[in-house]
């Protein structure tokens, strides 16, 4: 794969989640990628965060398995690995061994709680996490119950794509001369660390330790999803003045005394409650046509069907078609950096031979691999 990160090869110790989600990252951005997969799991065909990688099957329970496994990192710039504390140091695969073996070595360890604390060795997932954090607390409407946002923010948001951004950060150090280290990467941690502006806002005394009356978590009548008259949805951010002047002049309100303290919080239940009503007098696209290509800070809510055919991320290329299913394409995008389109996930051990053939192995002893269940 072309890109910024040509050149690197990481080793994933393939699990689920946001594991694979900062190996797609890495991949996406031009690493060569090598998934180690357990011998008889899946791959599914259409998974983005599988994309471009390479695969080999190796049993690393045991001893050759684990010799593989060794070989392949010595010759690596990094390796990611998503299981529980201390899974890998049973394994022989810990970083205390790798690190010796290659003391350039970035050892990437994704985990929900961390490597250490109280928790550290308990299972838990997305939603456990971020709970942790107090960043749940935040999502929600006044007076009802805390609102997951799918997994996003812990697994994806703090959790893989903070576990990609540690390995660039440690490789670009071992490229200036430092050695390879090991990054203890906690979803708690970065949920936490994704929600640093709220905890700016609540030690400034601008953040009610509430959910639902805050200007960003659907306090502010300003700053919402409203349905419309087939059933659909707008969101609208006019959070700035002059936007909110532009949204009060297209919903014909400029005049309307009650809108006009705009950041009056005692108002804004009863001001919603109105918005509530007057979005429901037209269709989402009748909307689109009053707001769109303005600076009211308005965009319709699209389905997860609608959002590749809208015409701004057609323009941008926001989504791309993989093998006949749509992914969203590697992002970000740079300017004199050439990136190619991802390939579909790879079949389970698919390169196991060309891989073992690189570091060495023949023909007779990777069939004798093969009879001895090492790989697969």
């Amino acid at each position: 794969m072309a890109g910024p990160l040509d050149g690197i090869r990481i080793i994933e110790l393939a699990g689920i989640g946001p594991g694979p989600f900062c190996g797609m990252m890495l991949a996406d951005h031009g690493a060569e990628v090598i998934r180690i997969d357990r011998i008889g799991g899946t791959i599914l065909p259409f998974d983005p965060l599988a994309r471009s990688r390479k695969s080999i099957a190796v049993d690393m329970k045991s001893e050759d398995g684990v010799a593989i496994v060794r070989d392949l990192v010595r010759g690596a710039d990094g390796l990611i690995e998503g299981f529980r504390p201390g899974v890998t140091e049973r394994l022989g695969l810990g970083p205390d061994v790798l690190l010796k073996d290659n003391p350039k070595l970035v050892y990437g360890r994704m985990t929900g709680w961390g490597q250490t604390g109280p928790y550290a060795e308990y299972a838990g997932h997305d939603i456990n996490y971020i709970a942790l954090s107090g960043s749940l607390h935040t999502i929600g409407r006044k007076g009802e119950k805390p609102v997951p946002p799918v997994n996003y923010l812990g697994d994806f948001g703090g959790g893989g794509m903070m576990l990609a951004f540690g390995m660039v950060s440690a490789l670009l150090a071992v490229k200036n001369g430092a050695g390879g280290q090991v990054i203890d990467c906690a979803m708690t941690d970065g949920s936490a660390v994704v929600s640093a502006m709220t905890w700016g806002f609540y030690g400034g005394g601008f953040w009610a330790d509430e959910r639902g009356v805050n200007r960003l978590d659907t306090g502010a009548h300003y700053y919402d999803a409203y349905e419309t008259s087939d059933g659909k949805h707008v969101a609208i951010g006019s959070i700035e003045p002059q936007f909110y002047a532009l949204l009060m002049e297209k919903l014909g309100l400029t005049d309307d005394e009650d809108f006009a303290a705009q950041n009056d919080q005692s108002r804004w239940p009863a001001l919603t409650e109105r918005l509530t009503g007057i979005f429901k007098t037209k269709t989402r696209d009748e909307w689109c046509a009053i707001m769109e290509h303005t600076d009211i800070c308005f965009a319709p809510v699209l389905s997860l069907a609608e959002a590749p055919g809208h015409p701004h991320n057609k323009a941008r290329g926001t989504f791309v078609d993989v093998g006949g299913v749509i992914h969203p394409a590697p992002a970000p995008r740079y300017s004199g950096t050439t990136t190619d389109a991802p390939r579909p996930a790879p079949k389970l051990g698919a390169d196991t031979e060309a891989i073992l053939g690189e570091l060495g192995y023949d023909a007779d002893a990777i069939t004798a691999l093969r009879e001895g269940g090492t790989v697969g």
